[in-house]
């Protein structure tokens, strides 16, 4: 039996469990209706500072290269002697 109870997969009690499945989650509840969902970040109504994801693809390449810049600089010219 499967951990969340629920009953064999051929019963009567299955086939009433994904009657009840199809009505409660309809269409637009599975398409965004809800207030706190992913694509509230990218609309108008989100707080925050406003960018699109390529800026912060650029942003974050940028701070790795940065930082594996900085390695190197490191190994470089900061060797004790």
């Amino acid at each position: 039996m499967v951990a969340g109870g629920a009953p064999p997969r051929g019963s009567a009690a299955a086939a009433a469990n994904m009657r009840r499945r199809r009505a409660a989650g309809g269409g637009a509840a599975a398409a965004g209706g809800g207030a706190s969902t992913m694509l509230q970040f990218y609309t108008d109504d989100a707080t925050g500072a406003k960018m699109s994801p390529n800026t912060v693809l650029f942003m974050s390449i940028g701070l790795s290269a940065v930082v594996a810049l900085l390695h190197v600089v490191g190994k470089l010219y900061f060797v004790p002697r």
